[in-house]
């Protein structure tokens, strides 16, 4: 099919090279001049395990532009993948998409049928918003115009978006007519099938059955997206809260989940107690589905407390770093971790920003160090002083504490005796509940895990 995907982020960039991949003709629109001269040298923008290995065998194919007018015309299915920042009050703000939508509609063939698909995350009845858009610039043109708009959701994990994109659990796609099903199935035929060739980086996974295509009503395609992601919020802040009581009651929440994880109606999957979760997703649209919720004037207590549970964890763990240190003020505090989650650069709502935030106002010396990360946490923390470590045992040099964030694999490898030694007061913070409790103190830490 002739494709062309507005936006190259991480979903639209993802889908673009997983497209290319599987022979469609793919054409990516972006305004963002960095981005599009990234591009034209073949360098992926984003960092994700893979994408510049697929980046490098689809390049003489796939197309990049900065041009709606160009190459919207001649294609067959037109994909939205802009962002949908949150507005002061959580709502997602939609008016990249009707903006993209607008352009869109202004330069589409009155003879022609088109598939207008919306892979941005937004809010319930967007779908019909952004039909609205198109016919109200199809009169403004005076002509009949043929859009079918299509909602069809992403479910990539950051670090895991290619394996998600070949390999899905489902493609859920909502319409309000044939034709669009049709489409999204003839899109998706090799996925569905799984007759394509595997990238030689990443093999079909031995147990992997074929994904389903749902088909379904638009706004019901919508929650679906905001409900799977505020379900494994939920999860993760359900067990954090559980590590909570297992500190003041002798338990260790890992057993706990493991127990828990083996009842086949819960499954082990995120329960891992730690931090919280943080990223471009769960906070946002958590935030989004309450903004729904409320112009509905419907409450939420659940993912309300889901939260307050996820966002006080980071507070938690700076008051276990004034327990064990007494005061804060003129210590100095490396911090292992600054990316949201492993295998990615993004920073965003990530847990790090917030807890060096409290650190920094408490007078605290901040040391830190991430493999990917530090350039977008500089940015991202520029109001702030702090000194960023190239070498993760710099870190420790003469440190009164360090507190793992993110659970790297890096990290996992380090050797701990080593750290211990080059540390004033060797305490160990571990935010993610990385290492064995007995195997640090073995190294001379005073270990401090999560529920444990």
């Amino acid at each position: 099919m002739k494709i062309t995907i507005i936006g190259t982020g991480y979903v639209g960039l993802t889908t673009a090279v997983v497209l290319s991949y599987l022979n469609h003709d793919v054409t990516a629109v972006d305004k963002d001049k960095h981005k599009l001269s990234l591009l034209h040298e073949g360098k992926s923008p984003i960092h994700e395990p893979g994408i510049q290995s697929l980046l490098d065998e689809v390049c003489h194919t796939i197309r990049f532009t900065p041009s709606v007018a160009e190459v919207v015309p001649d294609a067959e299915l037109i994909m939205i993948a802009v962002g949908t920042p949150p507005k002061k009050n959580g709502e997602a703000d939609t008016r990249h998409v009707e903006e993209a939508a607008r352009e869109i509609a202004e330069v589409c063939h009155p003879n022609r049928h088109y598939t207008l698909v919306i892979k941005s995350t937004v809010p319930i009845g967007t779908n019909k918003r952004v039909a609205q858009v198109v016919d109200t610039v199809f009169e403004e043109r005076g002509i009949q115009g043929n859009i079918s708009v299509t909602s069809n959701p992403e479910f990539l994990q950051e670090g895991l978006a290619l394996q998600g994109a070949f390999y899905p659990d489902r493609i859920v796609v909502g319409a309000n007519n044939v034709n669009a099903f049709d489409a999204l199935r003839h899109l998706y035929q090799p996925i569905l099938e799984q007759t394509f060739d595997p990238p030689t980086f990443l093999p079909r996974p031995a147990a992997y059955h074929l994904p389903p295509m749902m088909t379904t009503d638009p706004n019901s395609a919508e929650m679906i997206k905001y409900a799977a992601n505020t379900f494994l919020a939920l999860k993760i802040s359900f067990i954090n809260e559980i590590a909570g009581l297992c500190e003041d009651v002798g338990a260790d929440v890992t057993e706990v989940a493991r127990g828990i994880g083996l009842d086949s109606r819960i499954g082990p999957r995120f329960l891992r107690a730690g931090l919280g979760w943080g990223g471009s997703c769960y906070p946002k649209d958590t935030a989004a589905l309450l903004g729904v919720a409320a112009q509905a004037g419907y409450e939420m207590p659940i993912t309300e407390a889901a939260r307050t549970v996820n966002f006080e964890q980071r507070k938690r763990i700076v008051e276990k770093l004034r327990y064990v240190l007494k005061t804060l003020k003129g210590k100095t505090i490396g911090i292992l971790g600054l990316a949201f989650k492993p295998n990615t650069d993004d920073v965003r709502e990530a847990p790090s920003l917030d807890i060096i935030r409290q650190l920094v106002a408490e007078g605290v010396n901040v040391r830190a160090h991430d493999p990917i990360a530090m350039p977008n946490a500089q940015q991202a923390l520029s109001e702030i002083t702090i000194e960023y470590c190239e070498d993760v045992y710099s870190v420790s040099h003469n440190a009164d504490a360090l507190l793992l964030i993110t659970e790297w694999e890096l990290y996992h490898r380090m050797d701990l005796r080593k750290l211990a030694k080059q540390m004033k007061t060797p305490i160990l913070i571990d935010g993610r509940n990385v290492f064995s409790p007995q195997d640090a103190m073995d190294a001379g830490f005073h270990y401090i895990g999560v529920g444990r």
